[in-house]
């Protein structure tokens, strides 16, 4: 049924994510499709932001990003899902949109964030992606 599943995942909140991750595995597994993990880093890049930070500092950080992202994936995808683990900077709407669309990707497996009031019912990233993606978008609560 889908060829390509991406699954967006705030590292910060990966036990929100737990039901969204076991979906979008077994649609992965259903499917025999290959299974995207994307994580978005914080956007060192911009330039009020890179100000304050050195770049060896940058990418060290970013390289640490990238080595909680793949401890997550060892640790909670099986082995048999083809998976491809992705580290983004920037804003997660616009990123996780931007590789949907370079993965060609025919869903999305988003967990809905709860943190704050004006986002108590979808979240500001999920809601995003809804409203943009060209795809199939699963928000799972």
């Amino acid at each position: 049924m889908y060829k390509s599943i991406l699954f967006p995942v705030d590292l910060e909140h990966t036990a929100e994510a737990e039901k969204a991750l076991k979906l979008a595995i077994d649609e992965a597994r259903r499917s025999k499709a290959k299974l995207t993990i994307l994580t978005a880093a914080p956007g060192f890049g911009m330039p009020i932001v890179a100000s304050y930070f050195e770049e060896h500092a940058v990418t060290e950080a970013l390289k640490e990003v990238a080595r909680h992202l793949k401890r997550y994936v060892d640790d909670n995808v099986p082995a048999d899902i083809d998976s491809n683990a992705v580290v983004v900077e920037g804003h997660p709407g616009e990123l996780i949109l931007k590789q949907a669309k370079q993965d060609g990707a025919d869903l999305i497996v988003i967990p809905a964030q709860h943190s704050k009031i004006e986002n108590m019912f979808l979240g500001s990233v999920a809601a995003q992606v809804v409203r943009h993606a060209t795809c199939t978008v699963t928000v799972v609560k």
